[in-house]
């Protein structure tokens, strides 16, 4: 196909999500750029949130990756599920019942300042990392697929595609993103839907022949009970729920646009229904579109791998009417996670770290200009990493972004976890020491496993070792309640 009739169809895409920014920010305030007014409906939060968390390097990355480890991704899917439901009724109650903007609040309210802002600076890097991560990814198959054929350069590329995200959540924030994210998750599913019905018709196979050819090439293997393997049935399942917890329920943009609905109740039932739709449907279905990938590939001769076979077959294979949804399918699932980023890492920065909501010196509309600088700013240092994700150019990055978030998301997960599970105080002073403390000594854990754990190899249980090494910094540093920190019994309940 023309890339020139791809690069129109991206363009009118954009166009539409414009029109429903201009739609939804009209009279838009920091209030609605935060949390939505508190006003937003919690189904089309709930489906929103399907395209937040799969993204788009679910999209290319666990397909790909089937052909190396089967269908064990289904031991992660586990976890996940424990971890929802740990949010679901552990910390949505917290947040609603503190009536939090940015959930970092709750660190200083039962920890100290400094634990608050530690909280608000980790989820930062966190989200800086790993929402570049998976724009790279998309912005790459762009380029090689679309741009390089009209001469245009990656960096353009990346400037324009991030000038686009910029304006379509440059006012609305939440209040916008809850409906964009909508119709790009309506769209990415639809076009998975459609390209594993097409495959089947290609390969002239049914549901569950193909199923068949798939556990006779090993593609279907799920549990990996060697226990010195970094992708062990349990180190999975454990680091699954952990990863939701940290990733999910102790995430800003995630957890934004829950505590942006009505009640409690209305955000529970949008939480349960994501667990739902993700781990039942969703996740099975792209492993599904995976085993075809690897089934059809030898027989059209495809010899790409990894997070390059999906595209290869797409571009080399499907006609164009097919390629033009996948595109539409890709970008909408990258959307969701990188404008969602973008508007929380604003909201963390304003609130938790300049405190603009606290400064009775700033009008209303002084405000909003900081809001809009810093949403400027942010998308500036999106560009920067993702120049340097491209020079990295990993084969995998949905690795990356999982041992990242293993890194970033410990400190977090130590940090609640202490104000959650102990009724003791810390002093505050030291508590940045500590939770940059844990993701070094993992560091060096992993650099030295081999001398200290011999056959035993670390894998995303690292996540737990670093929250579990802050947490314990923390209680090295602990007063008792009422002493050195915030008294907050009530909040530990």
């Amino acid at each position: 196909m023309s890339p020139l009739i791809l690069f129109a169809v991206v363009l009118a895409y954009f166009l539409i999500l414009l029109g429903v920014a201009w739609r939804t920010s009209r009279h838009a305030t920091n209030d609605s750029f935060f949390i939505g007014n508190r006003d937003s409906n919690w189904m089309l939060v709930a489906f929103g949130m399907v395209g937040t968390t799969l993204t788009g390097v679910t999209f290319i990355s666990v397909p790909g990756a089937v052909g190396n480890n089967g269908f064990g991704y289904i031991q992660l899917m586990i976890g996940y599920v424990l971890g929802y439901l740990a949010i679901t009724f552990i910390l949505l109650p917290l947040y609603y019942r503190l009536q939090l903007t940015s959930i970092y609040r709750y660190l200083e309210l039962r920890l100290g300042r400094r634990a608050y802002q530690s909280g608000a600076a980790f989820f930062i890097l966190s989200r800086l990392l790993g929402a570049t991560a998976r724009l790279y990814l998309v912005v790459n198959i762009l380029q090689a697929t679309i741009l390089d054929r009209l001469g245009v350069p990656f960096w353009l590329t990346a400037c324009v595609v991030l000038l686009l995200i910029l304006l379509y959540t440059y006012e609305g924030g939440v209040k916008t993103i809850v409906w964009t994210d909508t119709l790009q998750t309506a769209c990415m599913l639809a076009g998975l839907v459609i390209c594993s019905v097409f495959l089947l018709r290609e390969m002239d196979v049914s549901l569950i022949d193909s199923l068949e050819r798939m556990r006779a090439q090993g593609l279907t293997r799920i549990f990996n009970t060697d226990p010195d393997s970094p992708a062990y049935v349990w180190k999975h399942i454990l680091a699954g729920m952990f990863i939701t917890i940290a990733m999910t329920g102790m995430d800003q943009e995630m957890m934004q646009k829950n505590i942006s609905v009505r009640t409690l109740r209305d955000s529970q039932k949008n939480m349960l229904s994501l667990t739902v739709v993700l781990t039942s449907v969703l996740l099975l279905l792209f492993l599904f579109l995976g085993g075809l990938l690897h089934l059809y590939a030898p027989l059209a001769g495809v010899t790409a791998t990894g997070d390059k076979l999906f595209p290869a077959i797409v571009l080399g294979h499907f006609p164009a009417v097919v390629q033009l949804i996948f595109f539409i399918a890709l970008i909408s699932a990258l959307f969701p996670s990188v404008d969602g980023a973008l508007t929380a890492l604003t909201s963390t920065f304003c609130i938790d770290i300049l405190g603009v909501q606290r400064r009775q010196d700033l009008t209303a509309a002084q405000q909003m200009r900081w809001r809009r600088r810093v949403h400027l700013g942010f998308a500036a240092l999106f560009l920067v990493l993702i120049m340097a994700f491209k020079w990295l150019d990993d084969p995998s990055m949905i690795g990356v972004i999982l041992k990242l978030a293993s890194y970033t998301y410990g400190p977090l997960l130590g940090l609640f976890a202490f104000g959650l599970l102990c009724r003791r105080g810390v002093r505050d002073r030291w508590v940045p020491l500590v939770a940059v403390a844990g993701p070094l000594l993992c560091a060096l854990v992993e650099q030295e496993q081999a001398l200290l754990f011999e056959h035993y190899r670390i894998g995303l249980e690292l996540l737990i070792l670093n929250g579990a090494l802050v947490l314990a910094g923390l209680f090295l540093i602990s007063t008792p309640a009422g002493q050195g920190g915030q008294d907050g019994e009530y909040l530990s309940k």
